[in-house]
């Protein structure tokens, strides 16, 4: 168990921010998914930039690396390059 003010404070922000950071992952996989299963390309287009927007700020914030957001845009880019 904590023994100073600022260890507990600690454990309550650490908290905070993990349920946080676990929403906003969760959210932009979730969308992810959804872009992966659209057919339309138009559409596809729409919600590519949406979840570009979501993967930068999950890098920004250090939720995932940077690398990994690179990643994830390059391979949803090619993606729709596929749609019809």
């Amino acid at each position: 168990m904590a023994n100073h003010k600022s260890a507990l404070k600690r454990i309550r922000s650490n908290e905070a921010k993990r349920l946080r950071n676990k929403y906003k992952h969760k959210t932009t996989r979730n969308a992810i998914k959804k872009l992966r299963d659209t057919e339309s390309k138009k559409e596809a287009e729409e919600m590519f930039v949406s979840v570009t927007s979501m993967i930068d700020k999950l890098a920004k914030k250090n939720i995932i690396h940077n690398n990994k957001a690179a990643n994830l845009k390059s391979g949803l880019a090619k993606h729709i390059a596929t749609l019809k």
